[in-house]
């Protein structure tokens, strides 16, 4: 007989469950695409003007309403890069800016009240920018050389101001400031009271919302999730609170699910995965996923250009395909190797490929493919309909596939020559 507590047990788990759902099913989440300086910034290539200026109007056709348009606080600041010359074409050819936005870096108010704006921050305003993720360093390692602490708590209002002052914002309004602390979970693990100290005061500044930063992608996804609900507690709404996760442990979708959950409004990111390190959680896998439970904001995007832009752009940025194995948005997360494994668009938790613009394709791996697999990619290699290999023909490869191996002889069947040939041994029995 089943234990009536251990069944009530199991039933609250499942019921937390559902209720996490449902309010991942509600949220409406607050992006900023970053598809035009994340994604280059891992890149070997980057990207030039040109490609920057075709980018830009694909990202407003899926749906995106706030786009980064580059970082003007980096290194020697004296040598433009390509992010200047696109906000300066923007500027010269009379472009719509709205909601575009461009990462700057705080001036320094110093002990006499005297205040020397960045050069990131006179850049903005050059450009007509409207917006700006104006970035922080709050852990001691990423303060030092920079500032201490009593000079950032000064420095913080009075860099704003002068962004207030003198950044014409989207409709001849004042700016979106989004201070984004790049080293946030760093400095909360390290110093809570230092953090909260620093979100009490920005909670009473004329800004959009705060950001914080898995910077190198090594925080697990509870962390992250427990230093958002801490931000939280500092920063009510309507302030934004943002995320950015990178995927240095391979945690950064579940990372961002968990900040959600945990009271983030929303995340910003490429909207491929390609990123400064080795990908980060990308705004086209956030917005798959959330298609997936069933949130319906996202019929906001074209998601039928979902998988085919990200796509495009990652190939651009790599100069070559998007790697097979990626997740959500590389060419194998649909290539069935098992017809076991199909997503069906009325079961729970799948996400068929048609949902985000793809299809389903075939890849033979000999040890588990079936007579689907098998016809289907057969179709694929000869273009005829996998309906013209019936189920007695695709049974016989699968004989001669397991007999070879058996037999020692490793074959690489996906490939068009091989796949052939095994059908013309098949047919011969």
């Amino acid at each position: 007989m089943v234990d009536p507590q251990a069944l009530q047990q199991a039933h609250d788990a499942l019921a937390g469950a559902r209720a996490k759902l449902e309010k991942l099913r509600g949220i409406d989440p607050y992006f900023i695409d970053l598809s035009l300086r994340e994604n280059p910034v891992g890149s070997c290539l980057g990207q030039t003007l040109e490609q920057k200026l075709r980018i830009l109007p694909l990202l407003r056709e899926f749906g995106f309403q706030r786009i980064q348009l580059g970082t003007l606080d980096y290194a020697l600041p004296d040598e433009p890069e390509v992010d200047d010359d696109l906000m300066a074409y923007l500027r010269d050819h009379g472009i719509d800016m709205t909601g575009c936005s461009a990462f700057t870096a705080i001036g320094i108010a110093a002990e006499d009240g005297s205040f020397t704006p960045d050069p990131s921050q006179l850049k903005l305003r050059d450009y007509g920018v409207p917006n700006t993720l104006h970035e922080i360093y709050l852990s001691r390692r990423g303060m030092q050389g920079n500032y201490d602490l009593p000079t950032l708590r000064r420095s913080l209002p009075a860099s704003i101001r002068w962004l207030q002052q003198n950044i014409r914002g989207d409709h001849g309004g004042k700016p979106k400031i989004y201070i984004n602390i790049v080293d946030g979970c760093d400095a909360f693990m390290e110093s809570p009271e230092a953090v909260a100290e620093i979100l009490t005061l920005l909670a009473d500044q004329p800004i959009a919302g705060v950001s914080i930063e898995d910077d190198r992608g090594t925080y697990l996804p509870f962390q992250v999730g427990a230093v958002v609900a801490a931000a939280r507690a500092f920063l009510p709404p309507p302030l934004k609170l943002l995320v950015h996760v990178h995927a240095g442990g391979g945690f950064e979708n579940a990372s961002v699910i968990e900040a959600l959950l945990n009271g983030a409004d929303g995340a910003w990111g490429g909207l491929p995965k390609r990123a400064a390190i080795i990908g980060h959680a990308s705004l086209g896998e956030l917005i798959a996923n959330l298609v997936r439970i069933g949130n319906p904001h996202m019929q906001a995007y074209q998601l039928d250009r979902l998988l085919p832009l990200a796509t495009t752009l990652q190939q651009l940025d790599e100069g070559g395909p998007v790697p097979e194995d990626l997740p959500i948005l590389g060419s194998n997360a649909y290539r069935l190797t098992l017809s076991f494994f199909r997503q069906l668009g009325d079961r729970f938790m799948d996400l068929p490929p048609e949902a985000i613009g793809g299809r389903y394709g075939y890849r033979i791996c000999p040890l588990v493919s079936d007579g689907p697999v098998l016809a289907g990619r057969l179709a694929e290699v000869t273009g005829q309909p996998a309906a013209s290999f019936p189920p007695a023909l695709t049974e016989q490869m699968i004989r001669l596939m397991r007999r070879d191996l058996r037999a020692g002889r490793r074959i690489d069947y996906d490939q068009p020559a091989e796949l052939l040939a095994l059908l013309a041994r098949a047919e011969r029995v």
